[in-house]
């Protein structure tokens, strides 16, 4: 192969570019379990990540999806562990309901409470955030320690969440905190094993936020 041969893309056109994005995707995923409401967020998790693994190690509560498109729709908070997952957000959509896309582990009382208890601000952004947003979607992208204390946060009856996006990426505790989130009988969107993130996140978020602006 002739590596100084210039590669010409088949379209520069943004919108094109997406659709036959989709059409691979859907080409190439093969067999799946995925029901037609979970199936558009498998589909942006994937064009997000161009993993195939991924996608397919996506978990659903039954209601993960109803109550997602009902947080939206009813103007409910979208809490984010950390700026990256705030900044990728479509937050034109979320705020079309009423809603807004925060994050609080930047908060100065936060970082002075994470100081004075020697624990991660992630933890503390958690405990903050259970108290303002009920009902809301808490997507959590980065930090493993933001899951695993919002989960004993649940089950003693502190928080509260419309719908849980945990996708965590990571060596440490970020499998197992997605396997405990898996055992709640709350609405959740996660994943089995290490890979996840920010983008991953933001990628079922906005697929969410998609379908209930679609209606």
């Amino acid at each position: 192969m002739d590596f100084r041969t210039e590669f010409r893309p088949i379209t520069v056109q943004p919108q094109q570019i997406e659709e036959r994005s989709f059409q691979i995707i859907d080409e190439e995923i093969g067999e799946h379990h995925f029901t037609k409401e979970q199936y558009p967020i498998v589909q942006r998790v994937i064009h997000a990540s161009a993993d195939f693994e991924l996608g397919k190690s996506l978990l659903f509560h039954p209601d993960a999806v109803r109550a997602g498109i009902e947080a939206i729709r009813s103007g409910k908070t979208v809490v984010a562990d950390v700026q990256m997952v705030q900044v990728g957000v479509n937050k034109v959509r979320i705020e079309k309901f009423g809603g807004k896309v925060k994050v609080y582990i930047s908060d100065e009382d936060v970082i002075a409470e994470a100081k004075r208890l020697n624990t991660t601000r992630a933890i503390v952004a958690m405990r903050k955030a259970a108290k303002e947003a009920e009902g809301g979607i808490f997507a959590i992208g980065n930090a493993p320690t933001a899951l695993l204390e919002l989960i004993r946060l649940i089950k003693e009856g502190e928080a509260r969440p419309g719908l849980v996006i945990g996708l965590p990426v990571g060596f440490v505790s970020a499998a197992e905190s997605k396997a405990e989130l898996a055992k709640l009988d709350v609405p959740f969107i996660t994943n089995i094993g290490r890979k996840g993130g920010s983008t991953i996140t933001v990628a079922a978020l906005n697929a969410l936020s998609l379908l209930a602006e679609r209606g």
